[in-house]
């Protein structure tokens, strides 16, 4: 695609989200954008592997930068009620952190549980963008 071509695709998305956020949504109508799907990096090293039992899918989760980690500068926590469950891996952060740090609002939840052995194999989530973030409660 040349460069006017990409321009174009991107002001047609833009077009796009702009209607997309123009109309009235249904209030019970959650509009987002997937940012990614991820598993949980750390699951066993942290408070997750208690509280499954009571994890569901469909659980929100709360994203919490740390740009103090010292082993990662774009770390971003994953909490669940509270609970500190692990990190978006660091291969997958960078965008996640950048977007956090520059006051984006994103939202997380539980999209997948799985009793296996393999830690990153237990809990998969995804990060999304709220369109409507002003509407939220």
């Amino acid at each position: 695609m040349t460069g006017t071509g990409l321009l174009s695709s991107m002001r047609r998305v833009c077009v796009l989200l702009a209607c997309l956020g123009a109309q009235a949504l249904h209030a019970e109508t959650a509009a987002h954008i997937v940012l990614q799907d991820s598993p949980l990096a750390g699951f066993q090293y942290h408070a997750g592997k208690t509280l499954w039992p009571q994890m569901q899918v469909g659980d929100a989760l709360t994203l919490v930068r740390e740009p103090d980690n010292r082993h990662d500068a774009k770390a971003v926590r994953v909490e669940w009620h509270g609970h500190k469950i692990g990190y978006v891996p660091r291969r997958e952060n960078a965008d996640v952190a950048r977007l956090l740090d520059a006051g984006q609002t994103l939202d997380a939840r539980i999209v997948r549980l799985a009793e296996v052995r393999d830690p990153w194999a237990r809990v998969r989530f995804e990060i999304v963008i709220p369109l409507n973030p002003a509407s939220r409660e």
